[in-house]
């Protein structure tokens, strides 16, 4: 495996890939890798012929009071790990690689941005897609990967491809959890044993939303609230926000029907999460 950290190194090879004729999968991701990034390495693995993870801690989608200088990273933990998932080549640019000096050129998705993690972390997800439009350039994927745990990333990623004619299939894989079913993340390092163990109310609350739709429940307003109800029962943990939303056009739903994706943020003492599921073939 191969660790390039610069942009003129990856287009090189890059260039050499393609007049070979070899498919390219990318894997974005901040680093601190989980199991489920690795998933992705994976299922790279198996659709392409090389398995590009890119390692970027990209301080446009972090907000003033955000977590970015004590965001996790151990390049040296990561190298291993995406090694033995089956990566070929670490990309890991330099900030100011990536944004140099006047650097003054941003992507933005309107619309799928303004609500759920959109309205409560302002210009995010304009950090998100300019730093992912710059790796779909750099890196020239035919098929990138994420996780359904970033369901509204997902989601907007494939509308900017969709949008921008970028030619390259967005593959959105399942989300990965520990035993007990928190969904894993980096910034569940955060957490302390006490909390690590309060943070489990996010998966449970989805179960309970899942359960009520299963017995027939079709009132957003009564599932969002027993989901409110159950992370208020929690000392340590304080609502973002719940929604229930369509998967296309991620608007807030009244009553569900079709496919829908109840999501939510919570921070558990000062760690914000975010959890999902999916529901279909709902009548």
């Amino acid at each position: 495996m191969k660790v390039v950290d610069t942009i003129p190194r990856m287009s090189t090879l890059v260039k050499i890939f393609k007049k070979e004729g070899k498919s390219i999968g990318l894997v974005p991701t901040m680093g601190y890798l989980h199991e489920g990034h690795l998933s992705l390495v994976r299922a790279a693995s198996k659709h392409t012929d090389v398995v590009v993870m890119s390692i970027f801690v990209n301080p446009i989608q972090f907000g003033p009071k955000e977590d970015f200088e004590k965001y996790p990273r151990d390049l040296k933990r990561d190298e291993e790990l995406a090694t033995s998932a089956g990566a070929d080549i670490i990309f890991s640019p330099s900030v100011n690689n990536m944004y140099p000096a006047g650097y003054s050129t941003y992507v933005n998705v309107e619309t799928l941005t303004s609500g759920l993690c959109g309205a409560s972390r302002p210009g995010h997800f304009k950090g998100v897609t300019t730093v992912v439009a710059k790796l779909f350039e750099i890196v020239r994927p035919d098929i990138s990967y994420f996780g359904q745990k970033d369901a509204q990333q997902a989601i907007v990623i494939k509308k900017m491809a969709e949008d921008l004619n970028m030619g390259i299939e967005i593959k959105i894989m399942p989300t990965i959890r520990e035993k007990d079913g928190l969904a894993m993340s980096s910034r569940n390092i955060y957490l302390s044993e006490d909390e690590r163990k309060d943070a489990l109310v996010l998966h449970g609350s989805l179960m309970k939303a899942e359960e009520m739709i299963k017995s027939g429940e079709r009132e957003s307003r009564k599932i969002i609230r027993a989901i409110e109800g159950m992370i208020k029962s929690v000392p340590s943990a304080r609502l973002d926000y719940a929604s229930i939303v369509d998967t296309v056009n991620l608007k807030e739903a009244k009553v569900l029907s079709g496919e829908m994706l109840i999501a939510l943020a919570v921070f558990i003492g000062k760690t914000r999460l975010i959890d999902n599921t999916i529901v279909k073939g709902l009548k």
